[in-house]
């Protein structure tokens, strides 16, 4: 077992330090201190919705936004508690409140349950479609913590489950029409998920290849940021594809530039061998997505 870094105490900062010290371990386990993640997941949701003509439903964003914060925390504790073996052996993970024994599987599974009852709450704010296709992703989420482990590409499946946002804000405003559009922005964000999860997983490549799991920074090999740059293009001409479905003007597809611009950048700046850049270009995604809602915002305004 490789052993953390750092101590337990000295990881909390901000407000983390606020929380009682039996509440921090938890509120790590759900990774609220690290709100990247469930922006990322909000991003897809929010593209979903103001994409196919829902602008001016700030309500249901919000009840979007908070169901992304909880369903990526449950996401996050049972991953741990699947993965918690190999956290043991991974420097960057080891200290992990279920990989360091702070917390037991028991308390684990309590946690994940009760944000789960969170999930629900939001989830029945949603027609009854929607809540359909929201459920149909249970078993992708449940299956992606083993795919590092039997695939050499596993931000190929997380890519299906982490963008699965899109398809249930977009059936939440305009039911089964224009799947076609619909299906175009779903592929756009799967590969922009694989993208983003390929330069993550740059920071563990040595570990990844000593413990022998799967990662697509490792599959590319020196071609990561060919892998990248490709991925992100094909995620642009998608968006831009289901843009000229919603509306078919060449101005409409304009909108995408600036965020076309920003993949741009990540992909031609990334050096994979350095993990501090590669963590913050994942990090900057977060702006990629405000980038892309605003596209959406706009397209969907002046077409109505």
């Amino acid at each position: 077992m490789i052993q953390p870094a750092i101590t337990p105490d000295s990881q909390y900062t901000g407000f983390m330090r606020l929380l009682p010290p039996a509440a921090r371990d938890y509120a790590s386990l759900a990774r609220l201190d690290r709100p990247i993640g469930w922006w990322l997941l909000f991003w897809p949701c929010a593209w979903g919705v103001l994409l196919a003509g829902g602008e001016a439903r700030w309500g249901l964003l919000a009840w979007f936004l908070l169901g992304s914060v909880t369903m990526r925390g449950a996401g996050c504790v049972y991953n741990d508690i699947v993965d918690v073996d190999i956290d043991r052996r991974v420097a960057r993970t080891a200290a992990r409140p279920i990989a360091s024994g702070r917390v037991s599987k028991r308390a684990a599974w309590i946690w994940l349950v009760a944000l789960c009852l969170v999930g629900l709450v939001v989830l029945l704010q949603l027609r009854a479609e929607a809540q359909l296709v929201a459920l149909g992703s249970l078993a992708l989420v449940a299956a992606y913590p083993f795919m590092k482990r039997i695939t050499g590409w596993p931000q190929a499946w997380l890519g299906l489950v982490f963008t699965w946002g899109a398809p249930v804000g977009w059936v939440e405003i305009t039911g089964f029409d224009r799947l076609g559009a619909l299906g175009l922005l779903y592929a756009g964000c799967w590969a922009w998920c694989m993208g983003y999860d390929t330069i993550y997983a740059c920071q563990d490549r040595e570990d990844d290849a000593l413990v022998g799991i799967g990662s697509s920074a490792l599959s590319f090999g020196r071609h990561v940021k060919a892998g990248v740059g490709g991925l992100y293009a094909m995620a642009i001409a998608c968006w831009a594809g289901a843009v000229w479905q919603v509306r078919p003007d060449p101005l409409a597809v304009v909108a995408l530039l600036p965020v076309a611009l920003h993949l741009g950048w990540q992909a031609a700046s990334l050096r994979p061998d350095d993990g501090d850049g590669a963590l913050a270009r994942f990090r900057s995604n977060r702006f990629a997505g405000l980038l892309m809602a605003l596209a959406c915002f706009v397209v969907a305004a002046a077409g109505a």
